[in-house]
């Protein structure tokens, strides 16, 4: 089915592939607004696999995929539409920058005229005009990630794929490169990111989905997540003049599951998996014994503390 809301959606319907007996994704059902999407997951989550599918370089072992109602396996129709940055490297020798840029748009049978303007254009966007005639085997890794991003953008489409686009880039590159996103998002554009930088990605992202082991286990806004997983103790950080005695007061009740002083000494870590009691029985206990209270924070509503509720495992690998 088509119609003009899902003709500005990236749908997945039942959609599963394996290699062989390797189980790529499983059964994944996803519907993604335009915006940013970020893509949460360790390696071998299946979050490349995804982006290979909706970009129509590997096709589904079974299930239904529309990329602005487009199926992925129409490429003269797909093409126009999705640019692509591969998270690895692959370039033809020798080229220049310019070079690599503008062979890519004529073979898509633009104007020579179009091509110049294109991508004088793309490399500008990207900061890279200066080593345009450069060598691409000459540039730093940075450069080539920037050098991918143009040719991503180059034919101006809708819907722009970045696996791991951040990786590489200095701390001014990256900022740079965020608000390029945050710019195509807010244009209507689908930009679909997969990063190891999670407070970037937490910053950034109108949308995330976590994913593990070839399943998809939460999607959403990063604060709908996380209700997902109410059941799950949720961690606060309470900033107070007396922790010991804060402590040994708020562990006596039932749905405080752990409680200790944080490492500086002027703190509690607290585990509840009932926030709303909590804050009322915090209420309460600072009425009652005078407590000077400094601060009072969810320490893990991020993308990171989320996505080791729902999987476990050590954040530096997601």
């Amino acid at each position: 089915m088509s119609g003009p809301l899902t003709n500005r959606l990236i749908t997945f319907g039942e959609v599963s592939r394996f290699y062989g007996e390797v189980l790529g994704i499983n059964r994944v059902n996803l519907t993604i607004p335009p915006g940013i999407t970020s893509l949460v997951g360790p390696n071998g989550s299946g979050k490349t696999t995804l982006m290979n599918l909706m970009t129509g370089l590997i096709r589904p072992t079974r299930g239904d995929i529309r990329v602005l109602g487009i199926p992925p396996d129409r490429p003269e129709e797909l093409g126009p539409i999705v640019g692509y940055c591969a998270q690895f490297d692959n370039f033809p020798k020798g080229l220049t920058g310019y070079q690599f840029l503008h062979s890519f748009l004529r073979i898509r049978g633009m104007s020579e005229v179009e091509c110049a303007e294109r991508t004088r254009s793309a490399l500008d966007t990207v900061n890279m005009t200066d080593a345009a005639q450069r060598p691409v085997g000459a540039y730093s890794k940075g450069m080539r990630q920037r050098i991918k991003l143009a040719q991503a953008i180059a034919h101006d489409p809708q819907v722009l794929v970045l696996d791991e686009p951040l990786n590489g880039l200095d701390p001014m590159a990256r900022a740079e490169t965020i608000a390029l996103f945050q710019q195509w998002g807010a244009q209507g554009r689908h930009v679909i990111v997969s990063s190891h930088i999670l407070h970037e990605v937490d910053r950034i992202s109108d949308q995330v989905i976590l994913l593990s082991h070839g399943y998809v286990v939460a999607e959403g806004e990063i604060q709908g997540v996380r209700s997902e997983v109410k059941d799950q103790p949720m961690q606060i950080l309470i900033r107070c003049d007396h922790p010991n005695a804060l402590a040994a007061r708020l562990f006596q009740q039932d749905h405080v599951v752990e409680a200790k002083i944080h490492p500086d000494g002027k703190g509690i870590l607290l585990r509840t998996t009932d926030a709303d009691r909590f804050y009322l029985l915090l209420n309460r206990v600072v009425l009652e014994t005078g407590l000077d209270v400094e601060s009072v924070a969810p320490a893990d509503d991020d993308v990171n503390s989320v996505y080791q509720y729902l999987i476990g495992g050590e954040g530096g690998t997601v």
